[in-house]
């Protein structure tokens, strides 16, 4: 599809896609749309928030979100949801506190993500919209990203996953010291403290997904392009083991894994690696660096951007995710992603996907449709397994 062609299809109206396979473009007033993230409300009402505006890192990329009620055919008109004009607004997530539901997003200037800021504001629904409150920056060192869900630890603290993306003085901000690291909290968000991960320089995107009894197990995508890493918490969540990989390749681009009913975990990914493929790029923001003459940050890892993000797969384990041998595709493309450009037709990325299993079986996927528009996928229950419930 050419951009016109997928602006003209952003309506938010469920296609019928065959085999009860439904799917829709959300609506969006910006050119650029990006890092999908998908909750469901008390009464079953559908959120998918995302950030938008005209290209990653400047100044004008918001938060956004729209709804789809129980029902319902076609997502509401979009919301934009922050309003700082000087940062770029990223990565949103929501959570629920005693109180109710409040969104989390960065704020970070250009493309410096070591100067990173998190902000949470309370949120709800009001006759199907999307309404937020005042905001508030939380307490935690510059650099602090989110991405995952957030989990309750073993003693009923929060824990907020989150990654550091470590500055080096003087120079710029690459990914090579990034880690990861679990944010802390024993009062409902009012205060935090941080946990790092041991032994996960490039380990980002941590996503945790509680198993029986005090297990659980995190996984990450890797800055290294090379496979999905896994660790393991036995004690609720309060320490956890150095990433591990498994055998999911990974692009250095984002990964969601869920518990299924079933007890199978599901992970939702582009399978390819700086293995599969040789393209690259020369950073996350190559295209907004112009003037920014800090050297590139030396040490650490050295990140792979550029390899492409396709295809777009589901993927299925029953070990506790030491493997995942089962795997459909659920979109395909080039997967091109040498430019973060959403108006000239370069990217063909599928990327950043969103996962939510519904109570029938049937599986929600939000994704980047290439760096246009938020796709949404609903998927029949059995769909994995070649069946539809």
């Amino acid at each position: 599809m050419s951009p016109s062609d997928i602006e003209a299809a952003m309506n938010g109206r469920l296609k019928d896609a065959g085999s009860r396979r439904y799917e829709a473009f959300l609506p969006s007033p910006m050119v650029q749309n990006h890092a999908a993230f998908l909750e469901r409300f008390e009464d079953g009402t559908l959120a998918c928030l995302w950030f938008g505006g005209t290209l990653e890192g400047k100044s004008d990329i918001s938060i956004f979100g729209c709804t789809l009620a129980p029902g319902a055919d076609t997502w509401s008109a979009p919301v934009r949801l922050s309003d700082d004009p000087e940062r770029s607004e990223q990565n949103p997530v929501l959570a629920h506190d005693g109180a109710g539901w409040n969104l989390i997003h960065t704020v970070q200037p250009a493309g410096n993500q070591d100067e990173c800021l998190l902000r949470s504001r309370p949120i709800a629904l009001s006759d199907g919209h999307l309404v937020t409150g005042t905001p508030k920056t939380i307490d935690l060192p510059l650099g602090t990203f989110v991405r995952a869900r957030f989990v309750r630890r073993k003693d009923g603290a929060w824990m907020m996953p989150v990654f550091r993306c470590i500055s080096r003085p003087g120079q710029r901000w690459t990914g090579s010291h990034d880690t990861a690291g679990v944010a802390v909290s024993h009062d409902d968000g009012q205060t935090w403290s941080m946990t790092e991960v041991p032994g996960s320089v490039g380990s980002v995107h941590m996503t945790i997904v509680p198993l029986d009894g005090d297990e659980m197990v995190a996984f990450y995508r890797r800055r290294q392009s090379d496979f999905v890493h896994r660790s393991v918490s036995s004690d609720g969540g309060i320490s956890w083991s150095a990433p591990e990989p498994t055998d999911v390749p990974n692009n250095n681009s984002s990964i969601n894994v869920i518990r299924l009913a079933d007890g199978r975990l599901a992970m939702v990914c582009n399978p390819a690696s700086a293995a599969t493929s040789d393209d690259r790029r020369a950073s996350l923001y190559d295209e907004i660096e112009e003037g920014d003459d800090r050297p590139d940050a030396t040490g650490g890892c050295s990140p792979i951007w550029g390899v492409p993000r396709a295809p777009l797969s589901l993927c299925i384990s029953t070990d506790g995710g030491h493997t995942f041998p089962l795997r459909r595709v659920i979109d395909d493309s080039a997967g091109t992603c040498l430019s973060n450009n959403s108006e000239d037709g370069r990217n063909k990325e599928l990327s950043y996907p969103y996962l939510l299993e519904g109570e029938g079986g049937e599986l929600h996927v939000a994704y980047t449709y290439f760096r246009r528009a938020i796709k949404y996928v609903r998927l029949p229950g059995g769909w994995i397994d070649g069946e539809q419930m």
